[in-house]
């Protein structure tokens, strides 16, 4: 292999979401092209940011338009072609090797694991949010003595078929708590709070420290007993997170306490703490680090930002990932950002006499794949 076939080396995502089996019209679209919860403001659109370039530039050939055809243009297309089309477009133009998929986001308005096999014609694997059992576990109703054994045996039995966790702490009470197990009596007390006022408001969102400390440590256990991965959202997201408390550094004191536990965790998206969580990944072996959707949503910055991903961690700590979410081109956008960012830097180091062929042929299959093959439980991979 060469820099040169990077474009056919097949990918694992290791953190992904389903796409959208139905037609979108224009606002539900839009919607999809911002983190913000709200439209853009008045006289404007959310297509005049880099992803709206991105797709009208990489994307609209894939649907046999000229590139940079205007939105109206590209949405027509899109919806002539209908999304059944549109996804298997955009997921097999993606050459993955497996998508690992957070089934924990808005599952009802998405294609379920089978499903993103099928319309990718690769291996799909579940990745189960422990936020969202929780959340399921009170809304079926518990109590405040049997929540912790009521949590931990709907947690083992929706991991049935899992090949990882993932908690969403740093949304939820953020990064910057005492990571350490709570006990019995704390989580008794913590979730008698928490469902009397599910009781009450007839809505299930877990913020409380306690309960995620817990949660975070009864994923621990299960992750021990098979071999899963968790992951960690950190950074960028949604405009309900605290930014400079989902700083990866904050988990630094845990990362210690759980080095000799034998779990690995990911940090997923990293973007604008990629450099704070390369050095994660540096400091400690059970550590491992991506830049997410970052690559398709910053648009021409796309290399830049691999770049600086590509300090100082070891090539063998690094995974990729897209954080695709119910738009089948940010797969796309994706997996073709990180193939040409990865391309061009180690075409750089090998003119430069930084690396030779051998070494980025190397470096492309760690971070392409054999990194999440090593880590997560995946069939035919390798402990």
């Amino acid at each position: 292999m060469s820099t040169e076939s990077l474009i056919d080396v097949p990918l694992i995502d290791h953190h992904c979401h389903g796409v959208a089996p139905h037609d979108q019209q224009w606002e539900e679209f839009e919607d999809g092209l911002s983190e913000a919860f709200a439209p853009a403001p008045e006289g404007t659109t959310h297509w005049d940011k880099p992803i709206g370039l991105s797709i009208r530039g990489r994307c609209a050939p894939v649907l046999d338009l000229e590139k940079f055809c205007t939105p109206e243009a590209y949405m027509e297309r899109r919806l002539d072609l209908g999304a059944d089309e549109v996804n298997r477009r955009f997921m097999r133009a993606s050459g993955l090797e497996a998508v690992l998929i957070d089934s924990g986001n808005n599952p009802e308005r998405l294609l379920d694991v089978p499903g993103m096999a099928e319309v990718s014609d690769c291996a799909a694997h579940e990745v189960v949010r422990l936020e969202s059992i929780a959340e399921a576990v009170a809304s079926k109703g518990s109590s405040a003595a049997g929540f912790a054994d009521d949590f931990d045996a709907a947690l083992r039995l929706a991991a049935t078929n899992a090949v990882g966790l993932k908690s969403i702490l740093a949304y939820r009470a953020t990064l910057v708590v005492e990571l350490t197990p709570p006990s019995g009596a704390e989580v008794a007390a913590a979730a008698g709070r928490w469902l009397a006022e599910v009781e009450k408001t007839g809505t299930a969102r877990i913020t409380d420290p306690v309960l995620e400390r817990y949660l975070v440590w009864t994923g621990i256990e299960l992750a021990r007993e098979r071999g899963f991965p968790i992951q960690f959202h950190i950074g960028v997201g949604d405009p309900d997170i605290t930014l400079n408390r989902c700083d990866p550094s904050h988990l630094t004191p845990f990362f210690i306490a759980t080095e000799p536990l034998g779990v690995n965790f990911t940090l997923l998206h990293c973007y604008p703490f990629h450099r704070e969580a390369g050095l994660l990944s540096e400091n400690f072996p059970h550590v491992y680090f991506d830049v997410g959707f970052v690559l398709n949503w910053v648009g021409p910055s796309y290399a830049r930002i691999l770049g600086e991903a590509l300090e100082l961690v070891p090539f063998t700590k690094q995974l990729y990932s897209s954080d695709a979410y119910a738009h089948a081109e940010l797969y796309y956008l994706g997996a073709l950002r990180f193939r040409m960012a990865l391309k061009s830097h180690l075409d750089r180091w090998i003119h430069e006499d930084e690396c030779t062929a051998a070494d980025a042929d190397r470096i492309v299959e760690f971070i392409s794949r054999q990194n999440s093959r090593r880590i997560y439980p995946l069939p035919g991979a390798s402990a």
